[in-house]
């Protein structure tokens, strides 16, 4: 080998190795698969799938000018999960609901605070209508 060209087997000439001070400590075997959701809590993963697709809607027809926001269409959730959730958009919203045939109402103009509510619920909240 010439005087100009620098050894690759692993001699000293290559200087300092910066991860030779790593090899006295203990890590894991392989490598960890992370999860897709690593971010949540783990009783939180499973909630964060896709649900299905419930419409957010502004209301006044029928309820003398007051204004509701309803959220419909549910797709394979029960009356006690419906009174749940509802329960928690009133809370978020600081401000009064119930469930009615099937969907969630609550009172005044909420659209926005019901869709982050549903979202975390792993929901998939459309705005529909006006």
């Amino acid at each position: 080998m010439s005087k100009d060209k620098i050894s690759t087997d692993g001699g000293q000439n290559l200087g300092q190795n910066p991860f030779g001070g790593l090899g006295g400590l203990s890590f894991p075997a392989g490598n960890p698969v992370p999860r897709a959701n690593a971010l949540l809590p783990a009783n939180e993963a499973k909630t964060a799938k896709n649900r299905g697709r419930v419409e957010v809607l502004r209301m006044t027809a029928g309820r003398g000018g007051k204004t509701v926001t309803v959220a419909r269409a549910f797709v394979g959730i029960g009356l006690p999960e419906k009174e749940q959730l509802a329960k928690k958009i009133q809370k978020a919203c600081g401000s009064g609901g119930t469930v009615k045939d099937g969907q969630i109402e609550i009172q005044g103009d909420q659209r926005e605070v019901v869709a982050r509510v549903l979202t975390e619920a792993g929901f998939r909240p459309v705005m529909a209508g006006g």
